[in-house]
């Protein structure tokens, strides 16, 4: 059983969709920066200097003037603002990710136009068999 778990996960398709968790997990903290750190604060700008990360709807009935406050005093909130800015996030990852994949894609074309497949060894059997029956 140890042996066949090893040839499992050793097989090209798990090591490659081990390798993709571990690029993904690292693409998506730098497009969460990107979202969070950058594009938000220019769309907030935009907007009238709004910070998103402080849009929430207090339920608990007091007043605060941040989210970090709300949270401190433990109050309930729907926090608005942050799913937003998770959204946002989401919509550039996967347009990042449609833009690598097209990319790719079209890569993969180029390079099935440029070298044409060879036909398979039984096609190019039959073919020398039917020239040699011709020749008769």
């Amino acid at each position: 059983m140890l042996k066949e778990f090893k040839e499992f996960a050793m097989k090209g398709n798990v090591m490659d969709l081990a390798v993709a968790v571990i690029i993904g997990g690292a693409f998506g903290k730098i497009i969460t920066s990107l979202v969070e750190d950058i594009i938000m604060p220019l769309v907030g700008l935009l907007l009238g200097k709004i910070d998103f990360t402080n849009l929430f709807i207090n339920l608990s009935g007091g007043t605060f003037a941040t989210l970090e406050e709300a949270r401190k005093a433990g109050a309930a909130t729907l926090n608005y603002g942050l799913f937003i800015n998770n959204i946002v996030n989401f919509l550039i990852i996967a347009l990042s990710i449609f833009l690598v994949v097209r990319a790719l894609m079209k890569m993969k074309r180029k390079e099935d136009e440029a070298s044409p497949a060879e036909p398979p060894a039984q096609e190019v059997l039959l073919t020398e068999i039917r020239d040699i029956l011709k020749a008769k």
